[in-house]
């Protein structure tokens, strides 16, 4: 069964039909570049490109990078503050023509991902996935049990939010060497590990490719620390899974 999934994130706003019974893309995805300012309107126009660069007249399923309660956006941290208090479910069907829309959490959508078909797989205990990209996502699960709109990236790390630090966009804005960069990485993965002291940490975001420029320099963690298997596309195919869902 396809369904298809939509992954808006601070840079790019991606998407594609999933293959729900094997967990993968059904055909290459698309890309966009999220506008700026990031306003409703705008990437409810960039989504709409997306799904429509498919020809896709079924269920669509929606990441979003902030706390989502029902369909309705709580938090905003890296795109328009416009889109607080909006329902993006609602905004999103209309502008697709009344097709059916699910929102969800962009980093809880991975998560669910790769614990069903990932590096989460029958894993029990208490696991956490990070996607770290413009910001930094978070899914918490607690034997394979998913606790929502987590936004661990809003830790307070060197007197700022960590994600301010420990990012790939704070790598890239500072053009920090991966060894420095590891660095900020594993305080931030030590002051997560002692407040919810999980078993497993899967990384995720796009900077999941790259994996082994990084993880190895990761040390002084007493939790198992993999990369994501379904690196980047984990958000699509938890959007699609979440629409199936719905």
């Amino acid at each position: 069964m396809n369904v298809f999934g939509v992954d808006i994130g601070g840079s790019g706003i991606k998407g594609a039909p999933v293959d729900l019974e094997r967990g993968e893309l059904a055909e290459p995805r698309h890309k966009v570049l999220t506008p700026h300012p990031a306003t409703p309107d705008g990437v409810a126009g960039c989504v709409v490109e997306v799904v429509e660069n498919f020809g896709w007249s079924g269920p669509v399923g929606v990441t979003f990078p902030g706390v989502v309660t029902g369909s309705t956006i709580r938090t905003a941290a890296n795109v328009d503050k416009g889109w607080i208090g909006v329902d993006a479910g609602k905004l999103l069907g209309e502008r697709l023509g009344g097709l059916p829309v699910t929102v969800l959490n962009d980093a809880d959508a991975a998560g669910v991902a790769e614990m069903t078909f990932g590096a989460g797989r029958g894993r029990k205990g208490t696991v956490i996935l990070l996607t770290l990209g413009t910001g930094i996502g978070s899914a918490l699960f607690v034997d394979g049990r998913l606790v929502p709109n987590t936004e661990l990236g809003h830790l307070e790390l060197k007197g700022h939010d960590a994600e301010k630090r420990a990012s790939t966009k704070a790598k890239e804005d500072e053009d920090l060497t991966w060894e420095h960069w590891a660095r900020r990485v594993t305080k931030y993965l030590a002051h997560v590990e002692m407040l919810f002291s999980p078993e497993l940490f899967i990384i995720g975001g796009g900077v999941s490719r790259k994996a082994e420029k990084f993880l190895p320099l990761i040390e002084d963690i007493r939790a198992e620390i993999v990369p994501a298997e379904l690196q980047n596309n984990a958000g699509i195919v938890g959007a699609a899974m979440a629409a199936r869902s719905s």
